[in-house]
């Protein structure tokens, strides 16, 4: 097990897989509710499917370009810590704010808490993927 958490590929997989979890969870959460409201598209005016199609959408916008900078990150060999700096907030903010936002319209702490993971984890992986990238070429000039 040690071997896989220190492999940069595997913990981008790992991490990966958890929040394709999380995207499976809320389109799950998104799909009852329009079955049980019986609304085919958008969300018929009716606040609680709202809410999980925004979860699952606010979902979709912001994970996929997070695990593309974890992609860029393993592919260039970054330190473990650095993925686990983007992969763990980004994990943990998505499954916050993701709750949060299916149970509550409105302002809520866990939905704030969730927006700050995701953007220090986006802020993190730009940083880090953009000195990994620009630094070596630098050197090695």
């Amino acid at each position: 097990m040690s071997g896989i958490l220190s492999d940069p590929f595997h913990l981008f997989a790992i991490y990966a897989a958890l929040n394709a979890l999380i995207m499976l969870v809320l389109g799950a959460l998104a799909v009852r509710a329009r079955m049980k409201a019986n609304v085919g598209i958008g969300d018929g005016g009716k606040p609680e499917l709202g809410r999980r199609l925004r979860a699952h959408a606010n979902n979709t916008e912001y994970t996929p370009t997070a695990l593309i900078l974890m992609l860029g990150l393993s592919s260039l060999g970054s330190p473990v810590w650095i993925l686990h700096a983007v992969g763990l907030p980004l994990t943990i903010g998505r499954l916050l704010h993701g709750v949060a936002l299916s149970r509550n319209e409105g302002p809520s702490t866990l939905r704030l808490v969730g927006m700050v993971l995701t953007f220090l984890a986006f802020i993190v992986g730009i940083v880090a993927l953009l000195w990994l990238a620009i630094v070596p070429t630098l050197v090695a000039s």
